[in-house]
């Protein structure tokens, strides 16, 4: 954990004791973290909380945009999250991040409600528009900028990094034919902006005593359907999560189509960080949306 060694244990733990105002601060011995931050819990006078710490230079801002992306979610109560308590720089450039501590274990019993809730988060902010009785050029206006956001702002950064790193042709090529095919897999698609978790796979997923649990969130407004994307690449979602999902948010059509550009981002981001491992399914799916 590279923040150990800029920043003490004993200053961070006098710095978070003064932060968070308590004056028990106990390590529980529940350890977490990713490829990105590390994690720890502590018992403190208002309660177990869980600590992440990063010492990367964009540490605050990622945390900060945590934060806001937690907070967002537990704004439409639909779907328990942990709450998000404070984000704290400490000296020496580690960032933490405080949120509250949740028993989690592995999603199990309660895969068809998270299925449900996560259909009631993507379908908030659609309510909300209807109870504002927006008019529907709103909508419209929205539905072309998500598929040019899309194309330009998530896709088209990957692929200008995989031609700085290997230079790959091929890639190109296809990349220059499926852009001119991607307005096609949105005909009469009416696009609502949802909320949506933003990073839904398998390990950002668990459930507690009362329910399911997301976390590690990435947050934005956008199109429901590429929430499945990531779900779908690694697993961990039964079908009875789909089929309660579907059963309030149907299939449109061309859905499937529509997923594989989606999960085509992803491809192409874990080729930008893991390697060329990804270069096949990455080009696989252009080959057949271009068909």
């Amino acid at each position: 954990m590279r923040s150990t060694a800029r920043c003490p244990a004993g200053s961070m733990e006098a710095m978070l004791r003064r932060e968070l105002g308590t004056e028990l601060l106990r390590p529980t011995g529940h350890l977490g973290g990713g490829c990105i931050s590390q994690g720890q819990s502590y018992d403190t006078d208002h309660g177990r909380v869980f600590v992440k710490s990063n010492a990367k230079a964009e540490a605050r801002r990622m945390f900060e945009g945590e934060m806001a992306s937690l907070e967002a979610i537990l704004k439409t109560q639909t779907i328990k999250v942990p709450k998000p308590i404070k984000v704290i720089d400490l000296s020496g450039g580690t960032t933490l991040f405080v949120m509250e501590h949740l028993e989690m274990r592995g999603l199990n019993r309660h895969s068809a409600k998270l299925g449900t809730q996560l259909a009631d988060l993507h379908l908030h902010n659609q309510q909300l528009g209807e109870k504002l009785k927006k008019e529907e050029s709103t909508v419209n206006e929205w539905q072309n900028d998500w598929v040019t956001f899309f194309a330009k702002q998530r896709i088209q950064p990957q692929m200008d990094m995989i031609e700085k790193n290997s230079g790959d042709r091929e890639a190109r090529e296809l990349w220059a034919q499926l852009q001119l095919k991607i307005p096609s897999l949105f005909c009469d698609v009416e696009i609502v902006p949802a909320l949506l978790h933003g990073d839904l796979w398998g390990g950002n997923v668990a459930e507690d005593d009362s329910g399911p649990v997301i976390f590690d969130p990435a947050s934005f407004y956008g199109h429901s359907e590429y929430e499945l994307a990531i779900a779908g690449m690694f697993g961990g979602f039964s079908s009875s999560f789909y089929s309660a999902y579907h059963s309030k948010i149907p299939k449109a059509a061309g859905f499937e189509k529509r997923l594989k550009l989606y999960q085509l981002f992803h491809y192409m981001n874990h080729w930008n960080h893991f390697g060329t491992g990804y270069r096949g399914s990455s080009l696989n799916i252009m080959r057949n949306l271009i068909k």
